[in-house]
């Protein structure tokens, strides 16, 4: 890479950080994405047309790219060649008009409510198991985002009011309900810290240097809990989100209130849990309906 398209780069991901206030994730996922640009086109981006981005897209999907993985690189290029032309006076965007392949749609995973019952329903003495209570409760009552379940502060929560303030991504705040058992098990942790004599920080579940807990732990903590209450499968925090949309929807089928509890920006990326909804009907309805079931032949 050039060091005057290093530079560039560098400007662009650093407005998407500091202006656009995208997630580091995505920002570094940016950043892959226009590494490979680049290293395709490194001499000529100022001449490249459609048809070239449209063949770069082409060979990526035949080397294996997902269609989301590819929708994802094609942002990234279009955002910054419109970065370019404002402020580096380029003259066109050839990413305009250029849609990413289709990919079939994964079904999220969802747990069962007797699962979820399972999972959460215990009563933890110890410090570490009062708060992973309170953060997994949490999780599944309001639809968090990892990220989000992370970076709760005690100003965001009224228990009170049993509402919690979330900022996520693209920087949109939501205030989303929290449940009575989630409300009981905060105010468990809650207790337990004040009891232990120590300043309470701003974080609701600040690691042991008063800092975020990172993703890599809760993720691990709710891997210890998931085998000690023998579910017998590997259950990670987005499951709990998905649990709670699905379950939300059989029972209200509100696709527009779960659309703004999860903070979706559209309501195509909820209607994914049209399907689970879909498949809880049939497996209910394959159980009873007298018709439902073919005769084994004699």
């Amino acid at each position: 890479m050039k060091k005057s398209e290093s530079k560039q780069v560098y400007e662009y991901l650093t407005y998407l950080e500091k202006e656009r206030r995208l997630s580091p994730h995505t920002v570094k996922g940016y950043s892959r994405d226009l590494e490979v640009l680049i290293r395709e086109f490194s001499s000529c981006l100022a001449d490249l047309t459609t048809h070239d981005i449209r063949r770069l897209v082409a060979t990526l999907h035949a080397n294996g790219r997902g269609g989301k993985t590819l929708s994802r690189s094609l942002s990234a290029w279009r955002g910054y060649f419109s970065f370019l032309i404002e402020r580096k006076g380029h003259k066109h965007n050839p990413c305009l008009g250029i849609r990413p392949p289709k990919n079939d749609k994964r079904l999220p995973k969802a747990l069962s409510p007797d699962e979820v019952f399972q999972l959460l329903e215990a009563q933890e003495t110890d410090g570490k198991g009062i708060r992973d209570q309170a953060m997994f409760e949490l999780c599944y009552s309001s639809g968090l985002r990892l990220s989000e379940l992370a970076s709760v502060t005690m100003r965001e929560l009224d228990l009170n009011d049993g509402t919690i303030r979330v900022t996520g991504k693209g920087n949109k705040t939501r205030i989303v309900p929290v449940g009575q058992k989630a409300n009981v098990a905060i105010r468990q942790w809650i207790k337990f810290q004040k009891n232990l004599n120590k300043p309470i920080t701003h974080l609701l579940f600040p690691n042991k240097n008063n800092q975020p807990m990172s993703s890599r732990t809760i993720q691990h903590r709710l891997s210890l809990w998931t085998k000690k209450r023998g579910l017998g499968q590997n259950v990670h925090p987005h499951m709990l989100r998905h649990s709670f949309a699905s379950h939300l929807l059989q029972s209200s089928g509100d696709l527009r209130a779960v659309q703004e509890m999860l903070g979706h920006a559209s309501i195509s990326t909820t209607q994914v849990y049209t399907h689970l909804d879909w498949q809880h009907l049939a497996k209910i309805y394959d159980k009873t309906h007298p018709r439902a079931k073919r005769k084994n032949k004699s």
